[in-house]
This record gives structure tokens, sequence and C-alpha cells, in this order.
């Protein structure tokens, strides 16, 4: 990785923007400063996503810390406190900046092909603005903590010790069918402690988000969500769409590949606890035994993958901007985050020696090449692309990684974790399908009550999921949904997974033709940050913007070939 550093030119040098009163100078320059030229535009604009990157770099350390120590009242406080009284502050001077640009006189002399993306967002943004919603998004945000907290707290004792919800997941590889059952049921058990305090979080949280889509002018949340969220090449009834492509294409090989494992297994009746078990009895795989071997194994893949790319992984590594261990009072889940102002990634997630870590890891790796990629880009806005293509990014690395998982593993091995990372595709499109199907039903139905929620949940089960049968556990089926964070933190982000994953198939698919070309395309396409729009990017990647059957359903076909080769 690039050791460049980014000095200041706009903010004062040492300058600590962690309050508001530290902050408003700087506003007020930037919406007072006379604009009368093209170069006093371009030096604007510069100053501005200098001001932008210090801030978010404040927020950002802010959040990390917070889900690092879920538990630690500190971390908590300050976390708080900027997102109640310092960001509500910033937002109303943010539009005030958004709304200079655009009316700006000269506005019109920036370039087309540079600005017109930019431009396009600041309008948008500009549109959806209303001060009134401002507290809203404080409470939003403190109630997404409020989830964090609860999710993070859930521990249960097995085994002579308490353990996380992740660290109990590992004992559902395990060959006893007796230990695995105990386990789920323990789990289950546990998280449905929570499920009634869940149920109120999510009910306060779409109050909100109902309120906020009324005061923009939207009939619902949904038509103000693809707005805020810049969906401008694709429509809810794209995805609806897509739903139905993934029931037709994806189910059935989901459904097949479940048949096949209870068969393998002996089993007339798959349970939700027989999902991860090898199914030649085997011990589970066990890839790593400490985050240092997980952290210098992935080092080696990247080597096999890009020398380039393994020396940005280590020098993360080296710079601490790595968090992988699974602990008491951790939030759940994996992300990665980019601390703007020093341009450096960050990646969060719980390692607990599981296949499914390294999987964890190259996705976020991916996320942060993309990041690192258009580090010297010097408008923030162009700094991170759509989700939609974000996700390219990290899909791919996974794919692209396949053949490098030799660090891991050897042998029967090595086919067994080439075959669960595709099956784990496969998987994926239903599980998107149906998250993303209750979104646009939640949303678009906000008088509904919490058994309308349930039996329309249970009815998305019986359309995109397996044959795993949950008799006897109604009341963990009804509450899966739970498990999702982005139901609770980021409402209407997760069909991006899937879209995605159609374009990181696509490059898996050039890579086996032309590894180098297809590396070299999608390295290029995350230079380009977010300066294209989603159809751009994907063509810079050499894939196809498209998630109709007709592209989805030769890839599905070629996962099929290929877990042929592995074999079962």
């Amino acid at each position: 990785m690039s050791k460049r550093e980014f000095p200041r030119q706009f903010v004062a040098v040492g300058e600590d923007l962690s309050t508001w009163e530290r902050m408003e100078p700087y506003f007020d320059d930037l919406t007072e400063r006379p604009i009368e030229k093209p170069e006093h535009l371009n030096s604007w604009l510069l100053d501005w996503s200098e001001l932008a990157s210090c801030i978010a770099e404040v927020g950002t350390d802010l959040y990390v810390q917070m889900t690092c120590q879920t538990d630690n009242d500190t971390r908590k406080s300050a976390y708080l406190n900027f997102v109640e009284h310092v960001d509500p502050k910033c937002k109303p001077r943010w539009d005030e900046v958004r709304r200079k640009l655009v009316e700006c006189p000269i506005v019109s002399s920036l370039p087309k092909k540079r600005f017109a993306v930019l431009e396009r967002s600041v309008r948008n943004d500009v549109e959806l603005f209303r001060e009134e919603n401002v507290a809203l998004q404080v409470e939003e945000a403190k109630l997404e903590q409020r989830y964090q907290e609860i999710s993070g707290a859930m521990t249960a004792n097995y085994d002579g010790r308490e353990q996380t919800m992740q660290q109990l997941s590992c004992y559902l590889e395990g060959s006893d069918r007796k230990v695995r059952q105990e386990v789920w049921e323990l789990a289950n058990k546990r998280r449905l402690q929570d499920s009634e305090r869940l149920d109120d979080v999510f009910d306060e949280l779409f109050k909100l988000r109902h309120q906020m889509a009324k005061n923009a002018g939207f009939e619902d949340y949904r038509a103000y969500a693809f707005r805020i969220k810049e969906r401008f090449d694709y429509t809810p009834d794209d995805c609806i769409a897509f739903h139905t492509a993934i029931e037709e294409t994806c189910v059935p090989l989901l459904r097949t590949l479940h048949q096949e494992r209870a068969e393998a297994l002996g089993l007339e009746t798959l349970k939700p606890w027989d999902l991860s078990v090898d199914v030649k009895g085997r011990s589970p795989l066990k890839p790593f035994e400490s985050t240092r071997e997980l952290i210098e194994k992935c080092g080696q893949v990247f080597d096999g993958i890009d020398p380039e790319l393994a020396e940005q992984f280590r020098a993360m590594a080296s710079d601490g901007k790595l968090d992988l261990d699974s602990r008491k009072g951790k939030a759940p889940g994996g992300y990665q985050s980019t601390y703007h102002e020093s341009r450096q990634p960050f990646i969060f997630m719980n390692a607990v020696g599981m296949q499914r870590d390294v999987r964890t890891l190259l996705h976020e790796a991916g996320h942060a090449f993309h990041a690192i990629a258009c580090r010297e880009e010097p408008l923030i806005h162009y700094r991170s692309a759509p989700i939609e293509f974000s996700e390219v990014a990290s899909m791919s690395m996974e794919l692209l990684a396949l053949e490098g998982l030799n660090v891991f593993f050897s042998g029967e091995e090595l086919d067994r974790a080439k075959r669960a990372q595709l099956v784990g595709v496969v998987m994926l499109f239903p599980w998107v399908a149906t998250i993303d199907a209750f979104q646009h039903w939640l949303y678009t139905h906000p008088e509904h009550t919490r058994d309308e929620r349930k039996d329309y949940w249970l009815s998305l089960h019986d359309r995109f999921g397996g044959i795993e049968d949950f008799s006897g556990y109604e009341q963990a089926l009804e509450r899966l949904w739970h498990r999702q964070l982005h139901l609770f933190e980021a409402p209407f982000y997760y069909v991006e997974y899937g879209i995605a994953q159609l374009g990181a198939l696509q490059v898996w698919r050039n890579s086996k033709a032309d590894r180098g070309r297809s590396l070299a395309h999608y390295r290029q396409a995350m230079m380009l940050g977010g300066s294209r729009t989603l159809p751009e990017l994907f063509e810079a990647a050499g894939v196809k913007f498209d998630f109709s059957s007709e592209t989805l359903g030769p890839l599905m076909s070629a996962i099929q070939d290929e877990l042929a080769v592995l074999g079962a």
C-alpha cells in the first residue's frame, strides 16, 4: 500500500474535528466563500472533500471503537454523543453546501464526463433533504446501536465456558448429530430470549423510516429508499423480476443440493442443524488455529493473485487495521470501513476458526483493496462506488481466491473447501431474494401487524427456502429474520449482494478463460471508484449489468458443472 500522506490544505493541521464548535467555521467558509471562476470552483470542491473526509474519519473511528466493544460505556457514550449532538448539526450545513453547488452560476463549467455522476448525486441529495428528518435520523442511529448492543451481548454457556453465538456455530459442523441439535437449540433459546426486544426495536425503526419518507413527500419508504440509495439504474420492478429469476434458476438447485445432503446423511428429514455438517462424517474443516495464522495464509493467497494486493494486505495487518477475533461484547458480523482522511481501510470480523472466516476475510479484503485502489482520488465523493459494484470487488475476491486455498488445504479437503464456497453462492441468491422481497412488502404495507409480518415471512420461506424442516421450532423460523442485521441497520441494503454476485460470477468465469485479462479489468474498474454509473463500472470490469434469468441461468449452470468436477 502506498504510504503517501494526504496533508491538509483547508482544515488546520492538528485540528480535532470531534466537536461542532471546531467544525462550524469550516462550514461557514464553504457556504460564504465567493465562487466566481472555474478555478475557484475546483478549489472549493477540494476543500469540501477535505472537510468531509476529516469529519468522516472522526465518525468512522467512533463507530469502529464502539462495535469492537459494545459493552464499553465510554466508547458507547462517545459514539452516541457524535450521533446525537454533532452529526445532526452537520446535516443542514451539508445541505447548504450542496445547494451552493447546484445553484452556482458557473457549475456548467465543470467537465461533464468528470463531474456528471457527482452533480447527479448532489442534486438528488438536495431534493431529498428535509430538516425535520435530522432528528428522526438521530433516533434511528440510536436504535441501530441498540440492536448492536442486544446482539453483541448474546452468549450461552456450553462445553464449560461462556460462548458467543458465532463461537457456538462451530459445533454445527461436528459429526455428532446429538451435539449439533443440542447446540442449535441452546443458541435458538438464547436468541428467543431477546426476540420481543428486537421486535420492539424494529417496530420503532419502521415507524421512524415511514415518517421520514412522508416528510420527504414519498408515498412509502421503499420509494424514498430507492432515491436515497441513488438507484438510478434499476427500479423496484427490476428487483421483483430478479426475485422471480432466482426462484426459477437458483431455488431448484438449492433444493436439489439439500436433497442430496439428506440422502448422503441417511436422513428422511433434514433439520436446521444438519446444514453445515460434512455429509461424509469428516471433521469440520479447520483452516487455521489463530487469527495470526489466518492473516499469514490469506497473505499467501493474495500472493498467488497479485503480489501488489498481498503487499497491501500485509500493510493493513502491520498497521493494526484488522480486528478479527470473536469476543464477548463485540458486535456481530463483519465489515470493512475506510478512514477517509488517512484513506486507510479497516477490517472488522468475528473469526472462530471456521472455513467461513476465511471467506469473510477474503471478502472484506476485496473491499479494502477497492478502497486502496481509489485512495488517490481527490474527491471523497468518488472514493467509494455504489454498493452494487463495491460488492463485486469483494465477492470477486472470494472466487478469484479459490485456486489459492491450497495454502489452507490439500487433496480432498481442498475440493471440499471449494465446493463449500460454490454451494454458498447458490444458497446466497434465495436468501437475498427472501430478505429483499420481505423489505419490499414491509415498507409498502406500513400498517401491517406483527402477525401479518410473520405470515408473510413464512410465505417467503416456502417460496425461496430449502427443504430443511423446522417442525417443533416454529418460533425459530418466524424470527429467523432477526439475525439479518441489514434489516435493522441498513434498510433495503441487501439486493446489492445478489446483483454484485452476478457480476462476481462473471469475473470468475472470465478468469477461467483468461485470468490475467480478467484481473486487469477487475482492478481497472476498482480504480474508477464511484466516478462512473453502475452500467459503466460493470462494463469496465468486463461483465454485464443485467440480473435477468438470461444472465443468472448460465451462471448457475457453470456452478453445477464445477460442482460435478469437485464431486460430492
